[in-house]
């Protein structure tokens, strides 16, 4: 990827609210060269969509869980993602290796639910759980680290700027 769509990528995974005009700045390109860009960059997947960070305690989700599912029979079909797919309060579904074959984040609004959850999980799927609940959360949906060399020295059209 050229270094000045690793800039725009950087600059919208810090802030996916950012004026085009606001981004051709921090970028050096104009408007509609770094329109373009963004389009470009949805296009070929590097930016798959632009979400809101939402407050989990203010939706009346204030419990985090992580849930390890395992099936009984490791023979079985590998299709717990899809038989667990209608549980909203699955937030996010890793493949992982290791003992278990899925880690689930889950947010529910306390004890009860979780435990409701888990039972929903269980059945649904046929597989075993290890549960773990978050006390704290320091930091979360932290933007990725996105290699970007120097802009400076370019015009405001992306061409490098004459010595």
């Amino acid at each position: 990827m050229e270094e000045i769509d690793r800039a725009i990528v950087a600059a919208l995974t810090a802030d996916g609210r950012l004026s085009y005009t606001d981004l051709a700045e921090r970028v050096g390109l104009s408007v509609s060269a770094v329109h373009q860009r963004v389009r470009r960059l949805e296009q070929r997947g590097v930016i798959n969509g632009y979400t809101a960070r939402v407050s989990f305690e203010a939706l009346d989700l204030p419990m985090t869980a992580f849930v390890a599912i395992r099936p009984f029979d490791p023979s079985q079909p590998d299709d717990a993602p899809e038989r667990l797919a209608h549980l909203p309060e699955i937030d996010s579904c890793y493949s992982v290796a290791g003992e278990d074959f899925y880690l689930l984040l889950v947010r529910v609004a306390g004890p009860a639910d979780l435990e409701r959850v888990l039972q929903e999980i269980r059945t649904a799927a046929n597989v075993t759980t290890r549960t773990t609940v978050v006390l704290s959360t320091p930091y979360e949906g932290r933007p990725p680290k996105v290699a970007v060399g120097e802009l400076r020295g370019r015009t405001r059209s992306g061409a490098e700027a004459p010595a």
